[in-house]
């Protein structure tokens, strides 16, 4: 890491997703003084951080208690906890969890000099009419689809209009998939809800488009990037000191039909593809189109953006992973 000291990490939402993930590709590096903060309650979270070394385990709720007096000992806080539904309707609780909390978090690394690298999300281009370009610039005028979207943003922007965007790395995750999301319900990645479908009805459902005249059914288009991609890039700003917000996608638009036969392709079935209506609390809050502007982030990163093609990453996730329930 850029310390040759032995200080901690810590990372917010260690035991989700991405989170469980940057403990993996950490670990792997030979890092081990890191600092799992995540609350587990009665989830099958806890199943994400069996093999994964670490030197404590903290609520979220004493993460500012505890880091009192330790300042000095933490190299980087990799702050990715938050509710991630794009479903959630609670505005209050979002803004609590995602937007505040953030911001604490924030103002406690920048006054001690730690370096903070957090999670926003591709969800704040909204409908995508804007562009999805990571430039400071084009931040005021976007307008995320869902309140999810919009609690990221309100965080971007607050570190825009508090002149902090050059004190801490934001990262705009796109569509990742790929083992650990087990939890996620929902929210979990549709290739972890495609290999139940196909094993029950040996076919996949997809959604009309919303848009013909632009995208015909199922061709509509993604940025996936696979979690162990994102997690490198993510990690890889720890060995560098750039600062701002930049987008962490494949910078490649997939259609959910290319990734629907990749998924058939894992499993040795033949294509069976059925279009369904979408379902109405999705309707105006779907994005039929992302792709991931990634020239500050290969500049800032170099070789490390380059991602697994979307084939050959459906292929390892649903072959060594969901099939097995393997975790990574």
């Amino acid at each position: 890491m850029r310390s040759k000291h032995k200080k901690h990490i810590i990372v917010t939402g260690a035991a989700g997703f991405i989170g469980s993930g940057i403990l993996r590709h950490l670990n792997d590096k030979g890092h081990h003084h890191l600092i799992v903060v995540d609350d587990l309650g009665k989830s099958e979270k806890w199943r994400n951080l069996v093999g994964k070394s670490f030197v404590d385990a903290i609520s979220k709720h004493a993460i500012f208690d505890w880091l009192k007096g330790r300042e000095s000992a933490i190299e980087a806080i990799i702050h990715l906890g938050a509710c991630s539904s794009t479903v959630e309707t609670d505005a209050s609780y979002l803004l609590e969890n995602n937007t505040r909390f953030s911001m604490r978090l924030a103002d406690v690394a920048i006054s001690h000099h730690i370096r903070f690298i957090y999670a926003s999300s591709a969800a704040t281009y909204g409908d995508g009419n804007l562009g999805f370009s990571d430039s400071h610039d084009g931040l005021e005028p976007l307008q995320p689809l869902n309140m999810y979207g919009y609690s990221k943003h309100l965080f971007d922007l607050w570190l825009r209009r508090q002149g902090l965007l050059d004190k801490v790395v934001g990262l705009k995750y796109f569509n990742v998939f790929g083992p650990n999301e087990f939890h996620k319900g929902r929210m979990a990645s549709t290739i972890f809800h495609f290999v139940p479908q196909i094993h029950k009805e040996g076919k996949i459902k997809l959604f009309k488009s919303t848009e013909p005249d632009k995208f015909e059914d199922g061709g509509q288009k993604r940025d996936f990037i696979y979690v162990k991609d994102a997690v490198r890039m993510t990690c890889a700003f720890l060995e560098n000191d750039h600062t701002g917000i930049f987008n962490v996608g494949s910078g490649i638009a997939g259609t959910w039909n290319q990734l629907s036969n990749a998924v058939f392709k894992a499993l040795q079935k033949p294509v069976n593809i059925e279009y369904i209506p979408m379902p109405q609390d999705l309707v105006g809050k779907y994005q039929n189109y992302t792709c991931a502007d990634m020239a500050k982030t290969k500049k800032a990163l170099g070789k490390a953006t380059e991602c697994m093609p979307l084939e050959d990453a459906v292929i390892d996730y649903v072959r060594n992973y969901l099939v097995t329930d393997k975790r990574w």
